[in-house]
């Protein structure tokens, strides 16, 4: 029902557009097939088409973000205008959240590639996550009779049922693809074909199902009402399940060969590694030849576009065989990359802004379009998506192509240097919103409201540092790890995601100390009082904070480049 449901959907939007398919192609993902050439392929030779599971699992993806974008966008103003918590304490509870969000998909992936199979657990994690979201909804519908602490209950419920269920979702959807049974595929050409589909057609159902939870339920809970607007996402996300679980005689299965540790042995020998590798002073960088086709594929399953796959060459040489170590342990594969990992996390806070401060700032200023439709303010964070999603297409199309005419190299800049430029445009971003919330508080001591709209400079520029640096970061990290070790590699961007938002916290907590007034009346910088907060000298701060990473990171990029190969 649910994919049935989904499949009208996008014939639905198939026919309202104005373009044609060619031109809807180029500007969604450079070569998108339609839903229903997607669907009717399922007659041609089995080489060059999706399989059942692929499609399904393409739809639960979606689906999963629609209902956890559903929560997640608007959180901070459920706790600021129902719970009644400050705007510091609700974006340091949203931060903090947030960040034991990306943190646990790397705890359960090296679980998961130690010693569970994929199956089993995303069928326990995705249950764990109907529960948290059903009783969420539960809370908001009892919340009068309900103590603000049992709140956080469900929601860490939630993010232990996502911490297993993403990474280990997008490892099995991998899997599906069979592209170690070489009796599946006439040639490599075939191969190149299903794994361009399967990619292209997994970010668009991930970017598509951000896109509706952003706007659709920020928009019903806003307006209608939170107990539906959590629940809907609760409905939905077990009409996944349940689809899912109808799949299971599709399924190609595949367990790690690793799986030989008992779970407490594989832990401890993991801190032991990380202490060891510390203490003998290995930590460095692993470098990887430029071409491998295994990085670049496994980089597609975290939503880089694959118009660049065809140009790639499959040497079929294991990088980690040509090392000195040709099985690296996870603690020291995590230990070379470091240095670099410590530079990105002032991006990855700044990364949380439209979670928390972007929002609450829509909320300071005039949101109504006439006298009837009010906008909601964390409906904004679609900007974002639309900017990734429009942006990607052009870049490979158009910036790629004259970028290598300039340096020569086979994707334009390197992969560092990718990080690098993303990194600079969020700085950007921050000084903008610096700029727009000096204007909203000369506008509000004035007695009058900024339109909403001012905003949507800072979310774009933000969605342009996506483009370059959350798929660098990507496939930086994936061209670190084996192949052994999939979901492992998947989990370290969350890592900086989530170490990223815990810091972010701690600085609302010192900048709250700091700037608080001697009797504690006023919380300074982070004032519930629109005309006395300071969100123009936060956003400052953070801007300065992430030049000063920037240049820590353009240094290692340097010694990185000049003492081994650089990383494409």
């Amino acid at each position: 029902m649910l994919i049935l449901f989904l499949t009208f959907v996008f014939h639905l939007i198939h026919h309202l557009s104005s373009l044609r398919l060619e031109q809807l192609e180029q500007l969604l993902l450079g070569s998108i097939l339609s839903l229903p050439n997607l669907l009717s392929a399922m007659d041609r030779p089995r080489a060059t088409r999706l399989s059942k599971s692929c499609i399904l699992i393409i739809v639960v993806a979606s689906v999963e973000r629609f209902a956890y974008k559903g929560v997640s966008s608007n959180l901070v103003t459920y706790l600021t205008e129902v719970v009644e918590m400050s705007a510091s304490s609700a974006a340091k509870s949203v931060g903090t959240w947030s960040g034991v969000n990306f943190m646990l998909p790397l705890l359960s992936a090296i679980l998961t590639d130690s010693f569970w199979d994929r199956y089993s657990t995303i069928l326990a994690s995705s249950l764990l996550y109907v529960v948290g979201l059903i009783g969420l909804t539960s809370w908001a519908l009892l919340q009068a009779w309900m103590p603000c602490s049992s709140l956080f209950l469900p929601l860490y419920l939630i993010s232990v049922g996502q911490g297993g269920y993403n990474p280990t979702l997008q490892a099995f959807g991998a899997d599906q693809l069979q592209m170690d049974d070489d009796s599946a595929y006439d040639s490599e050409e075939e191969k190149t074909k299903v794994k361009s589909q399967f990619f292209r057609w997994w970010y668009f159902g991930i970017c598509g199902g951000s896109l509706l939870g952003n706007s659709i339920m920020s928009y019903v809970q806003d307006t209608i009402g939170w107990g539906l607007g959590f629940a809907i996402p609760s409905g939905v996300m077990a009409l996944s399940v349940c689809s899912f679980l109808c799949g299971v005689r599709l399924y190609v299965y595949k367990q790690s060969k690793e799986h030989k540790r008992p779970p407490l042995e594989s832990v401890v020998q993991f801190v032991k590694d990380v202490i060891s590798s510390f203490i003998v002073r290995k930590v460095r960088l692993q470098s990887r030849d430029d071409d491998d086709e295994e990085a670049a594929v496994k980089l597609e399953l975290q939503a880089k576009s694959l118009n660049d796959l065809s140009r790639m060459k499959d040497d079929g040489i294991d990088p980690f065989i040509r090392s000195e170590e040709p099985h690296p342990s996870v603690a020291k594969i995590i230990a070379r990359l470091l240095p670099i990992w410590t530079t990105m996390l002032m991006f990855a806070v700044i990364f949380q802004q439209p979670l928390t401060f972007f929002t609450k700032q829509g909320m300071w200023m005039h949101h109504r379009i006439g006298n009837s439709f009010v906008i909601p303010p964390a409906m904004l964070q679609s900007t974002i998506t639309i900017s990734i999603i429009l942006l990607i297409p052009l870049y490979d199309k158009m910036l790629v192509p004259l970028l290598r005419m300039i340096t020569r190299e086979e994707k334009g800049i390197t992969v560092l240097q990718r990080i690098g430029v993303g990194m600079m445009m969020s700085v950007l971003a921050m000084f903008i919103a610096m700029l727009v919330e000096s204007k909203r508080l000369y506008e509000s001591r004035k007695g009058r409201d900024l339109k909403i709209f001012w905003l949507l400079p800072q979310y774009a520029f933000l969605g342009i540092s996506d483009v370059f640096t959350v798929v660098g970061m990507n496939e930086f990290f994936y061209s670190q790890v084996p192949n052994t070790m999939r979901t492992i590699g998947i989990a370290l961007y969350s890592s900086v995601i989530g170490f990223g938002s815990f810091l972010g916290a701690f600085l609302i907590d010192i900048l709250e100390i700091v700037t608080a007034d001697a009797g504690g009346k006023s919380r300074g910088w982070f004032s519930d009082d629109p005309r006395e907060a300071r969100l123009d000298k936060y956003y400052l701060f953070l801007a300065i904070l992430s030049c000063i990473s920037f240049i820590m990171f353009t240094y290692l990029s340097r010694y990185y480049n000049s003492s081994t190969n650089s990383v494409n």
